[in-house]
């Protein structure tokens, strides 16, 4: 039943387009230079706006019926387990059991306990001679002469003042 819907349901939609490609606009007069006149005689005599708009308005009103009818139908006919997804082809391949872990568990490394790392618990060796305790910060780096720039030279202006 649903295939029969879906069919009849491009069909409509095909027919709205072609229907609303064929009506006239509000600044339809240049169309009447390629025969606007001949649709008085074939859809009657106040022309084809009437029967277009009517027609358009009736293919509307069955394509959105049957939208809401398949929406509801789809949302009735749904599988009852919410829970568990369709996997489709991937629902077939049978599930092999994981491998059983060492007897003996390799040395993992442990995180530590706390996010800060620890000091050194080793005391300092002898503090030097003058009494100040020892640098631990290493050295800056020599320092190097910064790189002569050269300003840029003004670009040229055209002598028309452009």
């Amino acid at each position: 039943m649903l295939l029969f819907l879906n069919v009849i349901y491009v069909l409509i939609a095909i027919a709205m387009i072609a229907l609303i490609l064929m009506q006239r606009g509000a600044g339809a007069q240049a169309g009447s230079g390629f025969g606007g006149g001949a649709s008085a005689t074939v859809f009657g005599a106040r022309g084809s706006s009437n029967f277009l708009s009517k027609s358009t308005k009736w293919l509307a009103v069955a394509f959105f019926a049957i939208s809401l009818f398949m929406a509801w139908q789809a949302s009735r006919t749904a599988p009852a387990q919410l829970g568990k997804p369709d996997l489709g082809l991937m629902g077939q391949v049978k599930e092999q059991p994981a491998p059983a872990p060492a007897a003996t568990p390799a040395a993992v490394p442990q995180a530590p306990a706390s996010g800060v790392p620890q000091a050194p618990s080793a005391a300092p060796a002898a503090a030097p001679a003058g009494g100040a305790p020892a640098a631990t910060v290493p050295a800056a780096p020599a320092a190097q002469p910064p790189a002569a720039t050269q300003p840029a030279a003004p670009a040229k202006q055209p002598a028309n003042g452009g």
